[in-house]
């Protein structure tokens, strides 16, 4: 069974560097961070004093509802979907989240299929893509009358028989699994960790632990690449620009860049980025694309940047969090990272200097994941947002965090 409660007694909030408060309401003043160091010669924290940023924020709503840990979320429309790590995909009515629920809240659908944790999930129109640890990919037909009540029905699981079918009959279409055994390249062999779409919806991208990269088409969902041994170890985390490049961030401590040099071809290595000193977790790009964030188990959160020649350095690290970065999530000009540290911190870029706005306490174990968006119903005049997130202590939970506007 499902609860929501309100959460003034669980989200314990505190300034990034020491206590503020316990008030469900609170808010405080962040300067610039002299734990922050550039990777560059230059030090130029030291030599900008950032302005004062004015931040309010508080756990609106805690959602107790499923049965173990919770391994992905997104949002589609006024729906929250979450995936666990047995096997559920559920579906959460966003409009009912608020902090004064006094009645029990039920999840809207729930689905349980496949083998393992649901790692990873990607809407377009009305198809849930999720990735699997049973090495598959599930699309999912969402429906229900005017979209009040959404219901998950299975359409497909990639690869597909036909496209298996296909490529059993070829025997150059067969890869070497280990000693005595093949498989086809349309398979993952590993934990699918996961996805992407392209900005028409019309390409789906995959990594795996199985240390490859696959192009699926979303309209017959046939597998039209695979990118063999892209990584030395698994991989663990993908982001896609609007013009087709492909990061992907691996536990060899690497990311790599990949792109089509022109239609038709197949994807090649045009950049291999190594800063990190342990696997990396976690990648999102910035609104206009020009920064990539990576997460690592280094605790570190690298900010990488797009010269005029084109290249990508690392121009900035965030510190702060005290174990590995699970998460990263961008909307607008905040980034929001959550760690195996049980909390959530929310950072500002402002002229290419980070501040951390926010420190979010209240999971009990390692948040898993995350997403964001702006609050559009906010009746003041601040920027404001709402982020949900979820973890090993099985709770979701709903921030809502403020800036007022200047």
């Amino acid at each position: 069974m499902s609860h929501l409660t309100s959460s003034s007694q669980n989200g314990t909030r505190r300034h990034s560097c020491y206590l503020q408060g316990h008030a469900p309401n609170f808010f405080y003043t962040e300067e610039s961070l002299p734990m922050i160091p550039t990777l560059t010669s230059e030090t130029h924290h030291a030599d900008h004093h950032l302005p004062a940023v004015t931040c309010y924020c508080h756990c609106i709503a805690t959602i107790e509802g499923h049965n173990s840990n919770i391994s992905s979320m997104i949002i589609g429309g006024q729906f929250l979907y979450t995936g666990s790590s047995d096997k559920e995909i559920r579906l959460w009515n966003r409009n009912g989240l608020s902090s004064t629920v006094d009645q029990e809240y039920l999840a809207d659908n729930m689905v349980i299929s496949g083998n393992g944790a649901v790692k990873s999930m990607v809407i377009s129109a009305d198809k849930l893509f999720s990735a699997h640890q049973d090495h598959k990919i599930r699309v999912w037909k969402i429906s229900g009358p005017e979209r009040q009540q959404n219901k998950l029905t299975h359409l497909a699981t990639l690869p597909t028989l036909g496209d298996r079918a296909l490529k059993l009959l070829i025997p150059k279409n067969h890869v070497q699994v280990r000693r005595h055994k093949k498989s086809t390249w349309v398979h993952h062999l590993d934990t699918v960790s996961a996805l992407a779409l392209s900005n028409d919806g019309l390409l789906l991208y995959s990594v795996s632990w199985d240390k490859t990269v696959k192009i699926w088409r979303t309209a017959d969902y046939k597998c039209l690449e695979s990118v063999a041994n892209a990584h030395d170890d698994a991989i663990n985390a993908l982001a896609l620009s609007s013009n087709g490049d492909v990061y992907t961030g691996s536990a060899d401590k690497k990311i790599k860049v990949w792109r089509k040099a022109s239609e038709g071809e197949d994807h090649t290595l045009v950049a291999t980025l190594e800063k990190h000193k342990s696997g990396v977790n976690a990648l999102a790009l910035s609104i206009d694309e020009n920064m990539l964030y990576s997460g690592s188990s280094d605790r570190s959160i690298l900010v990488w940047e797009k010269n005029t020649d084109g290249n990508t350095m690392a121009v900035d690290a965030l510190r702060g969090h005290t174990k590995s970065i699970l998460c990263l999530n961008v909307v607008s000009d905040l980034v929001c990272s959550g760690s195996a540290d049980e909390t959530i911190r929310i950072w500002r870029g402002i002229d290419k200097l980070y501040i951390c706005l926010a420190l979010l306490e209240g999971h009990s174990g390692p948040v898993k994941c995350l997403t964001m968006e702006r609050d559009h119903d906010d009746p003041f005049h601040t920027s404001s947002y709402l982020i949900y997130s979820g973890g090993l202590d099985r709770d979701i939970k709903v921030w809502r965090v403020s800036i007022p506007s200047t």
